[in-house]
């Protein structure tokens, strides 16, 4: 058994992000999902001149004419898309904030109110591919909090645009031709085809290639459609991708140590990502959900609300105070005293972010304080 410290934990990509920030099947983290209407194609020479030669490629890899064609009607340069991917900062969150959000009270009760909604045909996914319902919902969850947010930026001017002008332009040309042999099957039409600004699609956020070689038709209707809002064919693919990377039918993902899952069985490691904070045991089926997104954050985040889904309580274990001396509590205590003075911090999860540090700079300018954005014991008492 190893167990990793914080140190081992923060090593690799330890605070993906979240939904609509999702991993997209393993490979492309899918930051941005949405807002497809201001990513609007412009003129580019270069790009133009990129696609001749690009139109030849995927005719010699056995794409015909006519899918082509189709998939190119009005596609085009967006150069949104390339702002993007050349503007993405490294922000890490710790593991309390990632699970604060991940695991937030309104994701636990949409997502119970999924399950109850989809029941019969999760546990017929369920029956088939042995990963259980809650689990397929905390993914969905966390990709698209449970289809809401899905994306819809056209998906092959996206792939072309990062093909040409991306920093991994081999990769998402590898994508793009991906996506063009969906669109030969039949499975969705051009116009339908909407995803992330990087290219990640549907309910699940799947990239193209991981699409073609696990999605499935659980509907029998001839298509494997999960872009439709019926999320069927997405969960069905979910369970299917997760059979695939080796999901242990009837094992636990793992648990916070001391809970009724950490016990039943011997854990392959013990996490402890935070100290203090909680500490989790977890099983084979951990490494599984990381396929789907390499980050322990991710996994943890998919694990601990697919416990919340099926009925758990909150962590047992406690992070302590954060390097401004306040715990979860108090800043969900500071957010929500804060918009009852007026500086609307749009929600209470006690996550410092960019709309609450902006609700405190706007509390400081009117109450004639240094506007440092940063929350403090201080302030907390100050708002009463």
């Amino acid at each position: 058994m190893v167990i990793l410290t914080k140190r081992a934990f923060l090593g690799g990509a330890a605070c993906a992000a979240l939904a609509g920030c999702g991993g997209g099947a393993g490979q492309i983290g899918a930051p941005g999902v949405g807002g497809g209407s201001t990513y609007r194609p412009t003129q580019n020479a270069g790009f133009d001149s990129w696609l001749a030669g690009f139109r030849q490629r995927a005719a010699s890899s056995g794409i015909s004419d006519s899918t082509i064609s189709r998939a190119f009607r009005g596609a085009g340069y967006l150069p949104d898309v390339v702002e993007r991917d050349r503007n993405q900062t490294e922000f890490k969150r710790s593991l309390e904030d990632y699970l604060a959000i991940a695991a937030s009270d309104e994701r636990v009760s949409k997502g119970r109110a999924a399950l109850a909604r989809h029941g019969n045909v999760l546990s017929r996914i369920e029956s088939q591919y042995g990963v259980p319902a809650h689990v397929v919902t905390a993914v969905w969850g966390l990709e698209s909090y449970y289809g809401e947010r899905r994306g819809d930026v056209p998906v092959i001017s996206a792939l072309a645009t990062l093909a040409y002008d991306g920093r991994r332009g081999s990769f998402f040309e590898s994508q793009l031709i991906a996506a063009l042999r969906i669109l030969e099957n039949g499975d969705i039409t051009p116009e339908r085809m909407t995803g992330s600004w990087a290219g990640a699609m549907g309910h699940t956020q799947f990239i193209p290639t991981s699409y073609l070689s696990y999605a499935v038709d659980f509907t029998g209707d001839g298509r494997r459609d999960i872009w439709s809002d019926d999320p069927t064919d997405a969960l069905a693919s979910t369970a299917a991708y997760l059979n695939r990377a080796g999901w242990v039918r009837g094992q636990p993902w793992g648990g916070e140590v001391g809970s009724a899952a950490a016990n039943s069985g011997t854990p392959s490691e013990i996490l402890q990502p935070q100290v203090p904070g909680p500490q989790f045991a977890v099983f084979r089926n951990f490494q599984v959900i990381k396929r789907y997104n390499n980050s322990n954050s991710y996994a943890l985040g998919v694990g601990h609300l697919s416990d919340r889904i099926a009925g758990a309580g909150p962590l047992k274990g406690q992070f302590g105070p954060d390097a401004n001396g306040l715990t979860l509590a108090d800043r969900k205590r500071l957010q929500q005293r804060l918009t009852a003075a007026g500086f609307d911090t749009e929600g209470a999860d006690g996550v410092i972010g960019p709309k609450s540090e902006s609700a405190i700079r706007a509390y400081q300018r009117q109450n004639g304080l240094p506007e440092t954005g940063q929350p403090s014991p201080g302030l907390l008492a100050r708002l009463g």
